[in-house]
């Protein structure tokens, strides 16, 4: 007889336990930044681009302002009046007295002419929003530069981690080795406590590279401002970079710079900004033509007149129009207007030696780039022959130590010096990718790729 099993339905609540196991490991799985992600976050989240965005935004407002001084002014007015009281009436005769009074009016007024001022302050409002536009994109530039040193400053830790934790693997080989051989009888017992001692020295220094990866990550954080915890980022393998990263000839670099750069157009266009306020200030000097029309209606009523027409009826009645031209020629200003004109030019000069010294300076920064990475690129080719010579050179020792013909004093001195030039090596890497990347930032080229 065969057994017949009851098939359970699939409960909701199982259904709901698995939603909730998988979200669970979803989240589980941390997530790794990669330097694409790090620069696309920071130029949209950092306080500073946000600042920057913001006052972009506001010098638009100042343009919608300046616009608005080209168009008429219109204005409308409404007023009520009461007036209770004693009043005189004829010679010698007094009596109570109460009277309403509205008015309602319409006016228009218009500049003509006030010496380009409105026209010279347009200009002037337009050139603010692009220089704002400018130092945008000069924060963002900045901000780009800063992260992608402070992910390749990550990796550079990581890989003085995995060398540090490297060399302790090798240690703990070498104890067991040691170990064996004087079990063996082959080398003194001594020699196990200098190994010991080394690999000791070995943990302390995977502890330091430790912290170091963790303040790496943490200073990456805090520029892209997110929780430290759980951060991290995609660990990429930097090649061995070689001399074609390196620019043949700085003068490229340098007039691409002087033409393309943010500061450079920032201090061109504030030095045009100042021309447009020596002008606004010489408009001191010319007349000012307005025009403006008025349209206005009234109505009164008093409780010693009997006879008043209607209130529209008055209102219709008492319209009027009114036109106004003005002309107004500056005279003598208490040397306001010749000393307002004096201080717009002294700010034009002081803006064209603003655009020099951002020329200077950038030029400096410039050189001193192309030369770091010059000396960057030599100290790498040497941290690579001498790590090379090393390699060597302790293979030699292991094989001697191996075969009774060198102490382990003198393996731990070659081994010793292996680290150091591993260590430079690795120093050297980064620092010549860095600084080729800091051209690259001057050349306009993408600092992700």
């Amino acid at each position: 007889m065969k057994t017949i099993k009851k098939v359970m339905p699939f409960k909701k609540h199982n259904i709901a336990f698995f939603t909730l196991l998988i979200t669970v490991l979803s989240f589980g799985q941390q997530k790794q930044w990669t330097l694409q992600e790090c620069v696309a976050y920071a130029l949209e989240n950092n306080i500073s681009v946000k600042q920057a965005s913001n006052s972009l935004l506001s010098n638009e407002q100042d343009i919608v302002v300046a616009k608005g001084q080209f168009l008429p002014s219109v204005s409308a007015s409404a007023s009520n009046g009461l007036s209770l009281g004693t009043s005189l009436v004829a010679e010698g005769i007094f009596a109570n007295r109460t009277s309403n009074s509205t008015s309602f009016g319409v006016s228009v007024s218009q500049t003509v002419f006030n010496g380009f001022r409105n026209l010279n302050t347009y200009k002037q409002a337009n050139l603010s929003s692009e220089i704002g536009a400018l130092e945008l994109s000069r924060i963002k530039d900045d901000i780009s530069l800063n992260v992608v040193n402070a992910y390749l400053n990550v990796l550079f830790n990581k890989e003085n981690l995995e060398t540090a934790q490297a060399q302790y693997e090798f240690s703990k080989k070498q104890l067991k080795q040691v170990k064996d051989l004087v079990d063996a009888g082959v080398q003194p017992k001594a020699n196990i406590y200098d190994a010991e001692a080394t690999l000791s020295r070995d943990a302390q220094q995977v502890t330091i590279a430790e912290n170091n990866f963790n303040l790496a990550l943490l200073s990456l954080s805090q520029l892209l401002q997110v929780p430290f915890n759980n951060f991290d980022v995609k660990i990429i393998d930097v090649d061995a970079p070689s001399e074609a990263l390196l620019y043949s000839n700085v003068e490229p670099i340098l007039n691409f710079a002087l033409e393309n750069r943010s500061e450079i157009k920032i201090a061109e266009k504030n030095i045009e900004a100042a021309q447009l306020g020596t002008e606004i200030s010489k408009a001191g000097y010319l007349p000012s033509v307005s025009f403006s029309y008025g349209f206005g209606a009234n109505a009164f009523y008093s409780n010693l007149i009997d006879n008043e027409a209607a209130f529209l009826e008055q209102l219709d009645n008492n319209k009027g129009h009114s036109f106004n031209l003005s002309v107004g020629i500056p005279i003598f200003s208490r040397f306001q207007n010749k000393t307002s004109v004096a201080k717009s030019k002294i700010a034009e000069e002081s803006r064209k030696l603003d655009l020099e010294q951002a020329k200077i300076t950038l030029e400096s920064n410039i050189q001193s780039a192309y030369t770091d990475a010059q000396a960057a690129l030599k100290a790498y080719v040497a941290a690579k022959k001498s790590l090379e010579s090393q390699e060597l050179a302790f293979n030699n020792s292991k094989e001697r130590y191996d075969i009774g013909a060198m102490t382990a004093f003198d393996l731990e001195q070659a081994r010793v010096q292996l680290i150091n030039a591993q260590s430079s090596l690795i120093n050297a890497k980064y620092d010549f990718v860095f600084k080729t990347k800091v051209l690259d930032f001057y050349m306009g080229k993408p600092l992700t790729e």
